[in-house]
């Protein structure tokens, strides 16, 4: 178990990010248990010619059979929305006696050998380093960056607006209560008991002591779960709400012949502007969306501000990217008004 003890002030300094990078790694997990990541596997079939030009070898070898991640892969964001080349930078400045420690203690967290592309490596984890962020950018450039991501970043928005409100109306034990079931809140304390036995075992107490614990939302997680070696600032990644929404839309398109609503909203606004409707009752950009129909952007963008015009949806911009939502008149509209 570990113990996050929390002073006068560190409530106050919690925060909320997301990672590209930590979302790039955690999804080799994926590949590994189809079982525990449905709502990945059409990406993953999608991508998978791509993929497999990769260091296939390298990019598996990242994730221990335990599950274990290796913590430089996964470093704190240094910013709540950081992008992924800035993160990858950090990753390849991690001091090479820091990459050696943490990959044996990833596979050391049960016993496993290392595979032979890390022990062939592991005595010169300089190299070993700039390897993985080789491959890692190229995994992102190919797989994840042209579809997948703005998608999982929308989940991951959506996921951060929802605790925000979480902490404002219910306070730090509806927050802490509420992200997951390993977590819990009392006296000033948040614990995080993990049920595998070899987590349990390096169970840490941490005082955050001012340094700001990070919340982090991740598509890739079965439960709450954080540094192995507890040696920099505190940080818990939990799973992200609405992650098995992932893989909604992938098949659908614009058109009432391809699965969009027909009926009277369709009669009324027409089939590709109530399609957008029904789809947009979670945060999402122009490209995401053009990607899940199978359109083009600007066809998307037609009318999307045709439907912010009238009021049916609602913008936010995050970045440099704009994302959509329907509206409390959208929700009337659709007869989903609470």
């Amino acid at each position: 178990m570990f113990e996050f003890r929390f002073g006068v002030d560190d409530l106050a300094a919690t925060w909320f990010a997301y990672s590209p990078l930590q979302e790039a790694v955690l999804s080799l997990r994926a590949r590994r248990s189809a079982a525990r990541y449905p709502e990945q596997q059409p990406w993953i079939t999608g991508w998978r010619s791509r993929y497999e030009t990769l260091d296939t070898a390298l990019l598996e070898s990242l994730i221990a059979p335990v599950g274990f991640v290796p913590d430089f892969l996964t470093p704190r964001p240094a910013a709540p929305r950081p992008d992924f080349h800035a993160e990858l930078a950090r990753l390849a400045a991690t001091p090479p006696e820091v990459v050696r420690s943490d990959v044996l203690a990833a596979y050391g967290g049960d016993g496993s050998p290392l595979p032979p592309v890390l022990a062939g490596l592991i005595d010169d984890p300089a190299a070993l380093t700039a390897r993985v962020a080789e491959v890692l950018e190229a995994y992102w450039t190919r797989c994840l960056a042209p579809a997948w991501w703005p998608r999982a970043r929308s989940v991951l928005e959506a996921d951060i607006a929802y605790r925000g409100r979480m902490l404002s109306e219910r306070g730090a034990e509806g927050l802490f209560s509420d992200l997951d079931v390993r977590l819990s809140w009392r006296g000033g304390v948040l614990r995080l008991t993990d049920p595998h036995p070899a987590v349990r075992a390096v169970g840490a107490s941490v005082d955050v002591a001012g340094r700001g614990l990070v919340l982090i939302p991740t598509l890739s997680g079965l439960g709450a779960q954080t540094d192995i070696s507890q040696v920099g600032p505190p940080l818990i990644a939990y799973p992200a709400r609405g992650k098995a929404t992932m893989a909604e839309g992938l098949d659908a398109g614009l058109r009432g012949d391809r699965g969009g609503p027909g009926g009277p909203l369709a009669g009324l606004i027409g089939s590709p502007r109530a399609r957008l409707l029904v789809l947009l009752e979670t945060p999402a950009s122009t490209t995401e969306l053009a990607h899940r129909l199978g359109v083009t952007p600007g066809a998307v963008s037609r009318h999307l501000g045709a439907l912010a015009a009238a009021g049916l949806l609602d913008r936010t911009r995050h970045g440099r990217s704009v994302l959509y939502r329907r509206s409390r008149l959208g929700d009337a509209l659709l007869g989903r008004e609470s």
